[in-house]
């Protein structure tokens, strides 16, 4: 008995004394940091639960190469491209009269002229010492967490039944496809095919078609002779900032038609051999049983029918797994394709963007095409983000007009990629179809703004890493919870050595980061590159396994995996902000409790700062009353703004989490729960006992905690930090 009660109470970090002036010194601050918000809140889509009555479990709500016949009824709508994005209508008179179904919520003009604002704010400097500030003290109270209740996280997870890291869900969120197999894995199959299928047919060069024998002999590579170094794909040190020597990696013995034969998925055998090796790839997944992954394949935009090319080699060759889903990444590559399939900037949106549009409208024009778009979900955006770019301007021309030789910026790219997802989405759900997430590369190298564009358009990134170069974009990134899916191996080996790695920085302050491998291929060892990747993190940054599980739980939160199979992972009430199933995450309710309390207290804080303003009751709130307690904003000033907040949500469906950000909800739902876009939950549901905030600075103060803090405040002490033993829910009474 003494055991479970030993484990209802932890100590919290209470701040007290806090300055009046201090708060009204940065009310301009919080004004803006409010305003960063409310803008992300506009543009980001934010997507219904996709079949939210489906059973939780480890299928998901479809069959992967079947299609009922209600899911092939062509519809009346169509769509014609207005200023680089594609317009859908409900008919040809509709379409005559310009009246469009959706709108995109902001043009390229106001688009370039937010992100000027955003990253002028950045630059701003009470924006920065208030946003470096407010970080380092998040740092430095979980640091102050982990003394205090380090072995009550602990003994909590003791208390889990047959859960420990190694099973419990994680997803690696972000791997490239043709490199999601190892060095020796690679070897041993190209191994295996020669000394059985030399005879093979498997690349026309020359004027004339090759064996695989022929192909071999005729680069002089002996197969008895082959070995991991012969093979030379693993990234070493002339990789390190030499993103074009990277890129050779993937060319197996530095030969690109090695490339073209093993890891392609559009060649003369029509991807055979990668859909074997993909095969093997979701086998060992499989075995695994609690790892799965999200694999990049890629669409170039050189010509329409690579979308039709790629949906046949992955129903054709009936590449499915409950392990796995995809993403499309599309290389930043219209300068290299300008000269011979691509004349504007347009004609690459097209091909990109027209056959979903077109399979949306009528699936039997694009059969298979339909099949495969229910195992995507999302859009992944790729390249070199170190290369010299044009600065973004108001004055971009539209992509009809960019015929230019110069490559467009990272900014323009995403924008476009952003707005042509957002009616393609508003038009697949319409339909009862699935949508897809914008996830691009953003941080990674490059400039600052590649993020704050990211931050507006985005539903969670990769890498991320240039975070630590910007505290005002960083805090703003943990206010919204936006999902970071970071590979601490990778940038070792090209842009930033692993012990300056800002990962644990990142995870300490509460941003909502997940570790991935990348590209296994190049910067792994092991059967199980995601593992490894978590062995090095533990050990290296001193992890703790709540540590680490916190980590894998916030991975399957930021994946793409439908509602039901998250469900089923985490539990029913994984949307809720304290909706922790320590059974099946084995997380702490105490650190779940803690991190759910400090991401309140920042929000109350920008709330107090703008109390002080004197044009208070004319801001947009609602942001800040959507995810604090009801005891903080249960005052008269904020009755009008709910009830305006009430009135506008009350004809709105049912939100989804957005991939890549945790989901949040402040108020209980009925059995299909109510999962916001932008995230990090405040409000803790109970079923057995009314939930009592905790004081930490929220000024909630009782009995002995009070008369303390009066006598503290007589004697005109600076701000004391202080602990206190509080309640949390017992795991095993909720």
């Amino acid at each position: 008995m003494a055991k479970k009660d030993q484990t209802q109470f932890f100590q919290r970090i209470i701040l007290t004394n806090e300055s009046e002036s201090d708060i009204e010194e940065y009310s301009e601050v919080a004004e803006q940091l409010l305003d960063a918000v409310n803008l992300r809140e506009k543009y980001v889509f934010h997507p219904k639960i996709w079949k939210a009555d489906a059973v939780p479990g480890e299928k998901p709500p479809y069959h992967p190469f079947e299609v009922s016949e209600d899911q092939m009824v062509t519809s009346d709508h169509t769509y014609k491209v207005v200023n680089g994005v594609y317009f859908v209508y409900s008919n040809e008179n509709e379409m005559k009269n310009e009246n469009p179904l959706y709108s995109v919520p902001h043009t390229l003009s106001s688009y370039y002229k937010d992100i000027n604002n955003l990253m002028m704010f950045c630059s701003y400097g009470p924006a920065k010492t208030f946003t470096f500030k407010r970080l380092q003290l998040l740092e430095s109270k979980f640091n102050m967490h982990i003394l205090l209740n380090d072995s009550l996280e602990l003994l909590q997870q003791k208390t889990a039944p047959h859960r420990d890291f190694y099973n419990v869900r994680k997803v690696d969120t972000h791997v490239h496809h043709s490199s999601s197999m190892n060095q020796k894995h690679l070897l041993k199959f190209i191994k295996r095919k020669l000394k059985e299928h030399p005879n093979e047919i498997v690349i026309f060069r020359d004027d004339k078609y090759l064996t695989l024998a022929e192909v071999f002999k005729s680069l002089n590579l002996n197969v008895d002779e082959l070995s991991v170094d012969t093979l030379d794909v693993h990234a070493d040190n002339n990789t390190f900032h030499r993103f074009d020597k990277f890129n050779l990696k993937y060319n197996p013995c530095g030969q690109s038609r090695l490339r073209e034969i093993f890891l392609k998925t559009d060649n003369l055998i029509k991807g055979k051999y990668l859909a074997e090796i993909t095969k093997e790839v979701f086998e060992d997944l499989e075995k695994s049983k609690y790892q799965s992954a999200e694999y990049r394949l890629s669409i170039y935009g050189r010509k329409m029918s690579e979308w039709d090319t790629l949906a046949s080699w992955v129903v054709d060759n009936e590449l499915f797994s409950t392990k796995a889903r995809w993403l499309i990444q599309i290389p930043r590559l219209y300068d290299v394709y300008r000269e011979t399939s691509t004349t504007t900037f347009q004609d690459f949106l097209n091909n990109v963007f027209h056959p979903l549009f077109e399979v949306t409208k009528d699936p039997s024009s694009h059969p298979k095409l339909h099949k495969f778009l229910q195992q995507v979900v999302g859009i992944d955006c790729v390249d070199d983000e170190s290369k010299f770019e044009k600065k973004f301007t108001e004055k971009f021309p539209v992509p009809g007009d960019w015929n230019s030789e110069h490559n467009p910026p990272y900014t323009y790219y995403l924008y476009y990629l952003y707005a042509n997802l957002y009616t393609l989405n508003k038009f697949r759900e319409e339909k009862g179809y699935n949508i897809l997430t914008l996830r691009p590369h953003s941080g990674e190298a490059g400039e600052v703004d590649h993020m704050a564009a990211a931050f507006y358009l985005a539903h969670g990134i990769n890498h991320g890493i240039n975070l630590r170069k910007t505290p005002v974009l960083q805090y703003l990134y943990y206010l919204t919870q936006i999902g970071i899916a970071m590979s601490p191996l990778s940038n070792n080996s090209l842009f930033l050595t692993y012990h300056r790695n800002p990962f644990p920085v990142f995870f300490a302050r509460g941003l909502n980061v997940s570790i991935s491998t990348d590209d296994p291929l190049q910067f792994h060892y092991t059967k199980e590159p995601l593992m490894e990747e978590y062995s090095i993190a533990t050990q290296v940054w001193r992890l703790s396994p709540c540590d680490i599980c916190e980590i894998a739980r916030n991975s399957v939160l930021q994946s793409g995996f439908e509602h039901n199979v998250k469900s089923h992972w985490l539990g029913p009430d994984y949307a809720n902000s304290l909706g922790n199933d320590i059974k099946k995450t084995n997380i702490s309710d105490i650190r779940v409790c803690f991190r759910n309390e400090t991401l309140t207290e920042e929000l109350h804080l920008i709330l107090k700062s703008l109390q002080t303003l004197p044009h208070f009751k004319d801001l947009n709130i609602s942001f800040l009353l959507n995810k604090l307690p009801s005891e903080i904003t249960s005052g008269n000033e904020y009755k009008f703004k709910k009830g305006q907040l009430k009135l506008a949500s009350s004809n709105k469906s049912i939100r989804t989490s957005s991939v890549g950000s945790t989901p949040n909800s402040n108020t209980p739902t009925s059995s299909t729960p109510t999962l916001n876009s932008s995230p990090g939950a405040i409000v803790h549901l109970m079923k057995t006992k009314p939930y009592n905030p905790p004081p930490l600075s929220l000024n909630v103060f009782k009995g002995e905690s009070q008369t303390n803090i009066n006598q503290n405040q007589n004697n005109s002490s600076p701000t004391v930090v202080s602990t206190q033993p509080t309640t949390t829910p017992n795991p095993i009474e909720n």
